[in-house]
């Protein structure tokens, strides 16, 4: 078979499980990274057959085409992922635009918290060379990722493994001009809402709050926050198109000001900024 007839296979065949436009996307990525084929159209003789039926077939079982292959597109750069972190997503690249948009120093102090494969932290320190970036983590194995990736794209940066839940801990921090996170924030009862490939291969730490509140998380980071950041600094949350509303009175009623809640480019409410007094 030709290159373009394994394409249109590919695309065909994995059509009726991820829609039309989806399945052409991820038909690009494998025969652009796996393959290093970028003429979809051409003539030529298709020559990597059995590793082409080996990805199509966990295609077929719905594993996400990004932990097959091993590594994301985030931002213009490549980031390693494994099960162990969440699959890098265009959402959190409007965060980190809004983030670079508003930041105003030429050096400024930078902490992700809940950092999974390090994509917000190692893209910041990309753009802000003179920036003091963080990422912190309660998952070790994450944090693997996340300093492979810090090496990959050849920036330095601090990762740091602790449990911002345990509040004991905070003492060790420092105080930063910026705050980042997408903290878990899916109820379990929520699951059943979830598309399979998410619940079956991404990590449920990153994913499920073990909590009634399913705003624990951003309620101990506001607190965090609270303390640990500069004056006039800004605390960026991802969230929940249906929490969006609740995190930011969460916000108003600790006092932060200028909450102010962001639509991501399908018009969902997923991002949340607001300021230190």
């Amino acid at each position: 078979m030709t290159i373009e007839e394994t394409h249109q296979a590919l695309t065909k065949s994995i059509q009726p499980i991820y829609g039309e436009r989806e399945a052409a996307s991820i038909a690009r990525i494998v025969f652009e990274d796996a393959f290093q084929l970028f003429d979809i159209h051409s003539k030529k003789e298709f020559l990597f057959r059995d590793k082409f039926l080996a990805i199509q077939q966990r295609l077929l079982q719905k594993e996400p085409v990004q932990y097959i292959l091993g590594q994301a597109d985030f931002y213009g750069l490549k980031f390693k992922v494994s099960p162990d972190v969440l699959i890098p997503r265009p959402e959190t690249e409007e965060l980190v635009h809004w983030v670079l948009e508003t930041n105003q120093s030429i050096g400024p102090t930078i902490l992700d918290i809940g950092t999974g494969s390090g994509c917000i932290p190692i893209t910041l320190k990309k753009k802000l060379p003179r920036a003091i970036v963080s990422g912190l983590d309660v998952s070790e194995n994450a944090l693997q990722i996340a300093r492979k990736n810090g090496a990959l794209n050849e920036v330095v940066l601090f990762f740091i493994q602790l449990d911002i839940l345990q509040t004991t801990d905070w003492e060790d921090l420092p105080d930063y001009d910026i705050i980042i996170s997408n903290p878990p924030y899916i109820p379990h009862h929520e699951a059943e809402l979830m598309p399979t490939w998410v619940k079956a291969y991404e990590p449920a730490l990153a994913l499920f709050v073990e909590h009634p509140d399913p705003l624990l998380f951003y309620r101990m980071i506001a607190d965090f926050a609270t303390s640990h950041l500069t004056p006039k600094g800004y605390l960026f949350f991802e969230t929940n198109e249906f929490n969006a509303t609740e995190v930011a009175q969460l916000l108003e009623a600790k006092a932060f000001q200028d909450v102010v809640i962001q639509k991501d480019m399908s018009g969902k409410e997923r991002m949340i900024r607001a300021r230190k007094v």
